[in-house]
């Protein structure tokens, strides 16, 4: 049910809030609203109403552990909803996602690559970022070589490039220290935000965030690009560097988001088919809106990956358990066309 635009974004912008405020509060050490409310009003100075003991722990617990969590969640789930989004517009096809390209295969290779070769942490996200657009860049190189459909050499290319680096990251793993790299690779993958701090959040938020809003600035161009090559080049778009625009920065947007927290699928394959049930298919809202999906989605699966269980459960394994019965319906309902989805 596509819902009215002019209350979709105020009701959307109130849920997030909601669940940032939800996500804040919850944990081993619960915090309620109201001495976020007391944290926050003596933080800025307008109110000092805490003692200087409850104030550094709640600084602590808020704004070094939870906080720095939260970001991170919201940047990841808004970056893989939108770059899927994206590709699926630019494919013309529902079941495509960031995965496709290669790009999770490739930033795997370069993250077991540096835990294998480096000690630093630095070095480990430059690495898996940089492979992962390495990935895109065999398979949009070797789309290049030949004559034909470009969607569909890209599709091929993407398989290829998918092939090569899991075979690489294969090889990484048995390669590794088996006491104590091999499980650092292999745990560090499933995906999640335990290790998430403000330094390395604040060093990827400005990247992402620039992607994204990259991404949704471009997003009328998008439309254009789903009528067609023909009707696209008609209206005088340059349907080849629009499309690796777009391939490009949503390859650096998924490169990007393992980097922050490993791998996390379903996200990019998932949420744009919610958005598009509630926005419609006009990229100029679904993109938007698929920001903040994304984010929701992410900050509720995490807070049930820490709180449920007596130990956290990596995050990434909990989006694949909740996509499958989704694909599942997606499967049911791309036979009826494109077109259907709106």
């Amino acid at each position: 049910m596509i819902l009215n635009h002019r209350f979709l974004f105020p009701v959307l912008t109130c849920l997030l809030a909601a669940t940032v405020l939800v996500s804040l509060s919850l944990g081993r050490y619960p915090v309620s609203p109201g001495a976020i409310a007391r944290f926050l009003a003596q933080k800025t100075h307008i109110r000092h109403t805490m003692d200087a003991k409850e104030f550094e722990t709640l600084g602590t617990l808020l704004v070094h552990i939870r906080l720095p969590r939260v970001i991170s969640a919201m940047l990841v789930g808004a970056a893989l909803a939108v770059s899927g989004a994206v590709l699926q517009s630019i494919f013309i096809n529902p079941l495509v996602s960031p995965e496709m390209l290669g790009i999770l295969a490739g930033s795997s290779f370069g993250a077991a690559l540096a835990m294998v070769l480096f000690s630093s942490w630095i070095a480990v996200q430059i690495s898996t970022a940089g492979f992962g657009m390495a990935a895109v860049g065999v398979a949009v190189g070797l789309a290049g070589l030949y004559r034909g459909d470009r969607i569909l050499l890209l599709v091929l290319g993407g398989i290829i490039s998918s092939s090569l680096f899991s075979a690489l990251f294969l090889m990484m793993k048995y390669l590794a220290d088996p006491y104590n790299q091999l499980p650092a690779i292999i745990y560090w993958l499933m995906g999640g935000f335990s290790l998430a701090d403000p330094r390395t959040t604040a060093l990827l938020a400005l990247p992402i965030s620039l992607g994204i809003f990259s991404l949704v600035l471009l997003s009328p161009y998008l439309n254009i690009l789903t009528m067609g090559e023909e009707e696209a080049r008609s209206m005088g778009v340059n349907v080849s560097v629009l499309r690796m625009t777009f391939i490009l920065v949503s390859a650096i947007l998924s490169s990007l988001t393992v980097a922050l927290c490993g791998i996390i699928g379903w996200v990019g394959l998932v949420i744009p088919h919610i958005g598009r049930m509630v926005a419609g298919p006009d990229n100029r809202v679904l993109l938007p809106v698929c920001i903040f999906i994304g984010a929701m989605f992410l900050l509720l699966v995490d807070n049930f990956s820490r709180l449920v269980f007596p130990v956290e459960i990596p995050i990434g394994i909990l989006t694949s358990i909740l996509g499958i019965p989704v694909f599942t319906v997606i499967l049911k309902k791309s036979g009826k066309g494109w077109g259907k989805w709106s």
